[in-house]
């Protein structure tokens, strides 16, 4: 047994020998995700929204780069290799990366690895080999795991006691923070990421293209609905109102969406945030020109709402006031009063007045659920109960009959 040992140990020095390794300036860039998060707050709901680190260290500089995102899907993967490469200034020749499936097909013990597609399409068009490191082997991008380690300390932990309520504040502060990383100076050399980077190793990066690498997504056969809107992941774009019924094909990429029938662009807008739900982007010039005097249809849709009563009239002077133009409003508001049909009128002016106690701006959903189990039943039942039991409060002590004041026998 004691000889096994000695063996086994003489085994695991000989193959845990590490190598010190000289690197090239501008040859090799290493990318990664952190595995530590941060978090933006969502300002209308309070929600904590979790926000994933895109890490990328050149080995010669150390010099590095952090990008937020809101999530590790392929298109944010390729949009954070073209941020920094502007942040870089160039391109290498190399990049290293982990064999990530947004990344990397198939990546056998033997035969040739297999890129993703769009992956090989951003190499090509910076001349970059992507290379990917061998399966569960750290050491083979050695410069970025241990950047991703730093920034938990000089980036995640310094900013944890902050509150961000957007992407770009918490762009801004990781910024300012990387800014103080890379300036920092070495502990074992001379100088620090920021001078040894423009100093030597800046001049070696290859030119960038005059145009930036484009990540764009297609989605086809869209409608462009009765307001000239069509509707993609809960939020609403206008288009001409000339293509009302017709399908579209829509191109997304990270700042815009771009409207196409039959291969010619009918719109283009900017996006909206994937974590902001039921937003609308409309261009009044889609609108069609009676749809700029509708005063008439709306004070009818408002005093429909109050002949059913104050409370459902609340709600829907809540719905116009929450859209930019009053067109947003009309199908929520006429779906609000629709379920007067259903559920009797005098049922959803309750519901609306649970509604109004719990919700800013309560909609069809809210209002519906409401109905549908009963809640504005069980609501009138439980005031009933209450005003009874105040009644029965009031009436206190022992009430005489009227015949002992008219006179008659009082023994």
């Amino acid at each position: 047994y004691t000889k096994f040992c000695e063996g086994y140990s003489d085994y695991v020095m000989k193959n845990s020998l590490t190598n010190h390794l000289i690197h090239k300036p501008g040859i090799i860039c290493e990318v990664d995700w952190s595995g530590s998060t941060m978090s933006i707050v969502n300002k209308e709901t309070g929600e904590i929204i979790p926000v994933y680190l895109f890490v990328a260290t050149l080995p010669y500089s150390q010099y590095s780069y952090v990008e937020p995102c809101f999530d590790m899907k392929q298109n944010t993967w390729l949009k954070c290799h073209v941020n920094m490469f502007n942040f870089f200034g160039g391109s290498t020749i190399r990049i290293k990366c982990d064999n990530l499936k947004v990344g990397v097909t198939s990546h056998p013990r033997e035969g040739d690895i297999i890129l993703n597609e769009k992956y090989e399409s951003l190499g090509d068009f910076y001349f970059a080999a992507i290379m990917p490191t061998g399966i569960r082997k750290p050491k083979h991008k050695a410069s970025v795991e241990g950047t991703v380690g730093k920034i938990a300390t000089a980036i995640i932990a310094k900013l944890r006691n902050m509150s961000f309520y957007s992407m770009d504040e918490l762009k801004i502060a990781i910024r300012n923070e990387l800014e103080k990383f890379n300036r920092s100076k070495f502990q074992k050399r001379e100088g620090s990421r920021y001078e040894v980077f423009h100093e030597m190793e800046k001049q070696y990066l290859r030119a960038l293209p005059p145009v930036p690498f484009e990540i764009a997504e297609w989605v086809y056969g869209y409608s462009v609905n009765l307001d000239c809107h069509i509707s993609y992941k809960t939020n609403r774009y206008s288009a001409p109102y000339q293509y009302v019924g017709k399908k579209v094909n829509i191109k997304i990429t990270d700042t815009f969406l771009e409207i196409y029938f039959k291969e010619e662009r009918i719109a283009t807008h900017r996006k909206i945030p994937d974590y902001l739900k039921h937003k609308w982007s409309t261009l009044e010039e889609h609108m069609p020109d009676h749809f700029h005097s509708t005063e008439w249809d709306d004070e009818r849709i408002q005093k429909w709402a109050y002949t059913i009563g104050k409370n459902t009239g609340e709600v829907i002077d809540r719905i116009f006031a929450s859209v930019r133009i009053k067109e947003q409003g009309y199908n929520a508001a006429l779906s609000v009063l629709k379920l007067a049909k259903t559920y009797t009128e005098k049922r959803l002016e309750t519901a609306c007045e649970i509604a109004l106690s719990k919700v800013r701006s309560p909609r069809y959903s809210h209002l519906k659920a409401l109905l549908s189990s009963n809640q504005d039943i069980l609501h009138l039942a439980r005031v009933a109960e209450q005003e009874k039991k105040e009644l029965n409060k009031s009436v206190q002590g022992y009430v005489r009959g009227s015949d002992y004041y008219s006179g008659g026998d009082k023994s």
